[in-house]
């Protein structure tokens, strides 16, 4: 018998991390979750408040932790105004749990983007929006070929002087670095020691840079196939013999992950099923990279600070910049969950895996969110049976009432 005064989510599938559970219930008090089952062995209440699932399904929140903004606001633009905006947005496409993450810029913007992600954070206003567990600090340490959508003036090699202050406001929890910038190694041991997730993107290195980053701590690579290295792009900086690249690197050790963005519109569904099957469900993310025209019309928008940041444009779709590629997405984890469901093997199970548990396992979460366990946040989706979000809870607090 579930006590009473409990909140109960009824009449769906649940998705666990290896099974769906038919008829299943989940069961949550206050902001934790009490029990998950199927409705023959849990009990209910009479006075506890029922959720009803509608015959779809009940999942656990998702984990962006590759995320530029949304609804008109970049978390570059440095205020808690832009952040808890950003942060809200994604919380109606399922994220309850959220990384924002820095572009290229000076090193006072970056600093006010830190400032204004830690105030939302230290405010806890979580059924304002997605919960801001740390940020990823992803500019401005990229190769200067493989700048991409980001302000090319903003990029620079690694300062210590810099970095090191930035880590030392206790909000960083992922550390990017393209590997073969000078320093570099230094800044994945220092991340490394700190207990980040350290990566490597907006990078053309080789297999020897790789495997020294390797070795200095980094274990993930940023959006697979997009501004990284490639055989050929090797062999045009160093030379022949032809060197294995990033992605080389990536597939054949198996410690290392990667991330997709599953928008349609960056990786065609062959690209997402080949590093589906080459890493598996435990080794792949999906994120969204999504930037400030997130839900918003077709139309120009700059991409990092308001103040600075390089123009592109958005077609509902994508983001591009005219004549020179993509300029990350303009679409919510609930696609890239649907997408990776529908365009690959993956299926539900492991697609939703991919938006919340591997995420979450990768930066140190999963014992407090990514799935739906007992003891776990209570971080729940009401998915409908073709997976489109439409009750969202947050620690509890339903996000939208």
């Amino acid at each position: 018998m579930v006590p009473d005064n409990r909140t109960v989510l009824h009449n769906g599938t649940v998705i666990l991390p290896d099974r769906l559970v038919h008829d299943g219930v989940v069961v949550y008090r206050d902001h934790l979750i009490e029990a998950v089952g199927s409705s023959e062995t849990i009990r209910v209440g009479k006075d506890s408040t029922l959720v009803d699932a509608q015959g779809g399904f009940i999942g656990p929140g998702y984990v962006d932790i590759h995320v530029h903004g949304g609804d008109g606001a970049d978390f570059m633009d440095g205020t808690s105004e832009a952040v808890a905006k950003a942060a809200q947005v994604h919380a109606r496409h399922g994220t309850t749990s959220i990384f924002p993450t820095t572009t290229t810029g000076s090193h006072e913007q970056i600093a006010a983007m830190l400032l204004s992600c830690k105030s939302i954070q230290t405010a806890a206003k979580t059924a304002n929006g997605a919960r801001i567990v740390g940020v990823h600090f992803y500019g401005p340490y990229f190769a200067e070929e493989k700048v991409g959508c980001h302000l090319r003036s903003g990029r620079r090699d690694p300062d210590p002087e810099e970095y090191l202050e930035d880590f030392d406001l206790g909000i960083i929890r992922v550390a990017t670095c393209a590997a073969e910038l000078p320093g570099a190694e230094a800044f994945y041991r220092e991340a490394s020691r700190r207990g980040y997730l350290v990566t490597c993107g907006h990078s053309n290195a080789s297999w020897t840079e790789m495997a020294n980053a390797f070795h200095a701590g980094m274990r993930h690579v940023d959006h697979f196939w997009c501004a990284m290295s490639s055989v050929p792009s090797i062999r045009a900086r160093l030379g022949t013999p032809s060197q294995g690249s990033m992605e080389q690197f990536v597939l054949l050790h198996k410690e290392m992950s990667t991330e997709v963005i599953a928008d349609g519109c960056h990786l065609a569904p062959e690209l997402l099923e080949f590093a589906f099957v080459m890493k598996g469900p435990e080794r792949l993310c999906l994120v969204t990279d999504a930037n400030r025209a997130m839900d918003m019309p077709p139309g120009n928008y700059r991409f990092g600070s308001h103040a600075d940041g390089e123009w592109f444009v958005s077609d509902g779709k994508v983001g591009f910049q005219p004549g020179a590629g993509l300029a990350s997405s303009v679409v919510g984890m609930d696609t890239m969950v649907r997408n990776m469901s529908q365009m690959t093997s993956a299926g539900v199970i492991h697609a939703v895996r991919m938006g919340s548990l591997t995420p979450a396992e990768r930066v140190g979460i999963a014992t407090q969110a990514g799935s739906l366990e007992v003891g776990k946040r209570a971080d729940v989706l009401v998915l409908s049976k073709d997976l489109k979000v439409q009750r969202v809870f947050i620690g509890g607090s339903e996000f939208g009432n």
